[in-house]
């Protein structure tokens, strides 16, 4: 974070020492991106080249189909947008230092940076007032009218605590005993529980400057057994425990996730443990160095730390921030790294150098595009002379060309509006978290309820499914209603 970055990532690379209806299967435009981590040489992943900036471009996408699945079927086909689509828990986010002394957070602030199309804003208190005594009424007073601000303006947060925020040996202690974090964690928890719908993703602080889990007084600087890692691992399970079980917490390193539960490249995530409720599947990441080094100034230690995160991201969120320019943030390697890692969010603050570089190279309307997730839809066939009482069958072909796929629970409902205005809704009976970048082809059937109406496709978000601006828009062309937060797929006439 800030200027500080530089000496903090020095020093961490010179000090860590870290040892349905029917889903089909995806259509996959890119085989080698789905390489299991576990099959690939660490050599090959944890020495990237110095990369260069030859071709940074998108792989053209070629629908595959089935013409036997779909014969007989009508179809309707979708032009792709060409910008970004200001969608919820993706994309560049706002940040915003919350001190004691003024920790307040406006609607007006929420609603631009939503007219901007940002949908995240990064809440960091410092809680360098009360690092000795419990938070006081006022600020938690505080933190609640500030979620109530997000709800109201339509966006969601990454959250974090900590307790300083420079370095320098005069503003020590750097963070609390363990004793007082806990006691805020537990006086945090109602707060959390409460909005949970706002809260995008939890990030570990807390311990050291910044919350980043490096310069401490309290939970040893350099941890190498798991000893010297249980106060680490208690702030993060306390923090688990207090946030609901459907949100993540994202720690600094893979390393601190592989460290503390025991882990090694044979126990990243996969389909079947993603999502499934245990401690380690709602463990994330985030890099706030991105870009900065070979191994973004310590990000990265030892031979599976890529492998590992490259593996785990697909199912739990990733982002951050970066913090100096290199050559390892070259619109290429820049592109690359956030295929390879699942990037869903990133500062639009910091750093400026290397945002100017890649506004500069080309490549920034491309990664503003793709952070996170980028649902296309590119044909919808369906049956062709439909009746009154009679299956319906509807045939989906959606891409993600995004980053990562959708990390938080998210419903995916198709919606009949009757010409007379009634609303019939079906289950489209795919999760949206496992539409991972690639084609899919999802087809599903329901008893068509009217003779003429419209279909509509509904991401909405189970915690908030009323609201508009909480649902997800697909990257076509005329498609998306914003008063209703639709997706238009056809209408039967």
């Amino acid at each position: 974070m800030k200027y500080t970055h530089l000496v903090l990532a020095l020093a961490i690379a010179c000090c860590l020492t870290l040892e349905a209806c029917d889903e089909k299967n995806p259509i996959d435009d890119n085989p080698e991106e789905n390489v299991d981590p576990k099959d690939q040489d660490p050599k090959d992943v944890d020495k990237p080249e110095n990369p260069d900036d030859q071709d940074f471009s998108e792989i053209p996408f070629v629908w595959s189909e089935d013409e036997t699945l779909d014969a007989g079927l009508a179809v309707e086909e979708f032009k792709e947008l060409d910008g970004d689509v200001t969608n919820p828990e993706r994309g560049f986010y706002y940040p915003c230092y919350l001190p004691m002394s003024n920790p307040n957070l406006s609607v007006n602030t929420v609603k631009g940076q939503r007219k901007q199309g940002r949908t995240i804003l990064y809440t960091e208190y410092k809680l360098d007032k009360c690092m000795d005594s419990d938070i006081p009424e006022s600020l938690l007073t505080a933190i609640q009218n500030n979620f109530d601000a997000l709800r109201e303006g339509g966006a969601k947060c990454v959250l974090r605590f900590c307790y300083k925020d420079n370095e320098a040996t005069s503003n020590k202690p750097w963070d609390a005993e363990e004793q007082w974090v806990m006691r805020h964690i537990e006086q945090i928890k109602p707060l959390l529980q409460k909005n949970e719908d706002v809260i995008m993703l939890f990030q570990a602080g807390y311990v050291g400057v910044w919350g980043e889990w490096y310069y401490t007084d309290h939970f040893g600087m350099n941890p190498r057994t798991s000893d010297d890692y249980l106060p680490r691992k208690r702030v993060l399970d306390a923090m688990l425990e207090a946030l609901p079980a459907s949100r993540q917490v994202a720690v600094r390193t893979p390393d601190f996730k592989m460290h503390m539960y025991g882990l090694s490249l044979a126990d990243t995530l996969t389909a079947q443990t993603a999502h499934d409720g245990s401690s380690v599947s709602r463990i994330g990441g985030y890099n706030d160095c991105f870009g900065a080094s070979a191994d973004d100034y310590g990000t990265f230690t030892g031979n599976n730390s890529r492998p590992f995160w490259k593996g785990d991201t697909k199912y739990t969120f990733m982002g951050g921030e970066t913090c100096a320019v290199s050559d390892y943030c070259k619109c290429k390697a820049s592109i690359k790294d956030m295929e390879d890692y699942h990037w869903s969010y990133l500062n639009i603050d910091y750093n400026t150098s290397v945002l100017s570089r890649w506004r500069k190279d080309g490549c920034f309307e491309q990664i503003l595009r793709r952070l996170g997730y980028r649902i296309i839809i590119g044909k919808v066939k369906h049956t062709a002379t439909p009746q009154v009482g009679e299956p319906y069958k509807v045939v989906l072909y959606l891409r993600n060309s995004g980053f990562a796929a959708f990390m938080n629970p998210r419903d995916a409902k198709l919606v009949f509006v009757a010409d007379n205005g009634e609303k019939s809704t079906f289950d489209l009976g795919s999760d949206p978290r496992t539409w991972q970048p690639g084609g899919y082809r999802i087809e599903t059937s329901f008893i068509l309820p009217a003779a003429k109406g419209t279909l509509y496709l509904h991401l909405a978000d189970p915690l908030l499914p009323e609201r508009p601006e909480f649902s997800a828009a697909l990257a076509n062309e005329g498609v998306w209603d914003a008063a209703t937060g639709y997706n238009k797929l056809l209408e039967i006439k």
